[in-house]
């Protein structure tokens, strides 16, 4: 089959269109023929060593949607010919209050080979059928972004009525907890960058929003009125103390990542006297995704695509992504699908 294959963490410029064996699935197992595939950012960090793939050759993505091609022994309600979409959360035991994952993490692309190729072999649990309706860009393009940004608003405890201020928008998980977070029934502020993205978050649902390197948590009190229950966060120091001030009382910020740096300054009194939470928060269960799949299905959750790529132009959607010009989803496409 081809694949997209990282030999080294050179950057982007590392991933190698090649030929590899086709995988074979073992018991219990599924191999999924990809017509769509969606990136996320691990793609390009494992390209920098951040982390490095635990061997090479290695084939990352945790995003996919395609056909039923074989199935392992022991596998029942999978045939070939179904159509499905992959759930790239593995290993996990059911919901360990709100832990998703039962003692080791594992995520489809980074500790096993994932959907940057034709074929991916996943654990039958790891599928859902797709609804004949959804096109095949937004099939692959909801699972991991969705499921985490869903995942985070659980464990901050968004409510309906809550004020939620999404910070850096644009991205897959940022989109995805602004337009979430208004299906809970949030009000919900963005910031960026860019006023563009803004502009799309404000069609999308958003109340308003605010340049990301300004005092948008002044800006959000006096536009809303108040402070934030919850600041959903992923940008790291850039933002940071911005996006604490930005919290009302009792406030919970909520993070899954930190693209500007690993490393941010807490100041300890505000923490205490004003009872906030910082919370921390990854990947995802089955049972979220199956409730996000569901919304997605039913219509309740558009699936945001900035830009559909044929699969053998992936470095220039790595590119995109590394640049930060997108709002919403890159996906990549096989030929004659």
């Amino acid at each position: 089959m081809r694949a997209w294959i990282l030999n080294d963490t050179r950057g982007p410029s590392s991933y190698t269109l090649a030929e590899v064996e086709t995988p074979v699935p073992g018991p219990g197992q599924v191999r999924v023929r990809l017509v769509a595939s969606a990136l996320n950012r691990l793609d390009l960090w494992m390209s920098m060593g951040l982390p490095a793939p635990k061997h090479f050759p290695h084939v990352p993505g945790g995003d996919g949607a395609g056909v039923v091609d074989a199935v392992g022994d022991g596998v029942d309600g999978w045939a070939p010919g179904v159509e499905v979409i992959v759930n790239p959360s593995l290993g996990y035991a059911p919901t360990t209050d709100h832990i998703p994952f039962g003692g080791k993490l594992g995520v489809l692309g980074e500790h096993s080979w994932g959907t940057l190729a034709d074929y991916v072999v996943v654990p039958a649990t790891n599928l859902a059928p797709k609804p004949d309706h959804l096109p095949w860009d937004r099939a692959a393009a909801y699972g991991l972004a969705y499921s985490t940004a869903y995942r985070m608003l659980r464990r901050a405890r968004l409510r309906d009525g809550h004020l939620m201020l999404v910070v850096g928008v644009g991205g897959g998980v940022s989109s995805a907890g602004l337009m979430i977070g208004r299906l809970m029934g949030a009000e919900v502020y963005v910031t960026s960058r860019n006023p563009a993205k803004i502009e799309r978050a404000v069609q999308l649902g958003a109340a308003g929003g605010f340049a990301s390197g300004g005092e948008f948590s002044k800006e959000l009190r006096q536009a809303a009125g108040r402070q934030a229950d919850v600041v959903f966060e992923n940008v790291g120091p850039a933002t940071w103390s911005q996006s604490m001030r930005s919290l009302a009382p009792g406030g919970r910020l909520v993070t899954c990542g930190s693209t500007s740096g690993p490393k941010v300054e807490v100041s300890v009194p505000p923490l205490f006297f004003r009872h906030l939470e910082i919370i921390g928060s990854t990947m995802f269960d089955h049972e979220d995704f199956a409730r996000v799949s569901e919304w997605v299905a039913g219509g309740e959750l558009p699936v945001l695509v900035d830009s559909v790529y044929p699969f053998e132009d992936l470095p220039e959607a790595l590119n995109r992504m590394k640049a930060g010009d997108h709002q919403g989803k890159l996906v990549i496409e096989r030929s004659g699908t």
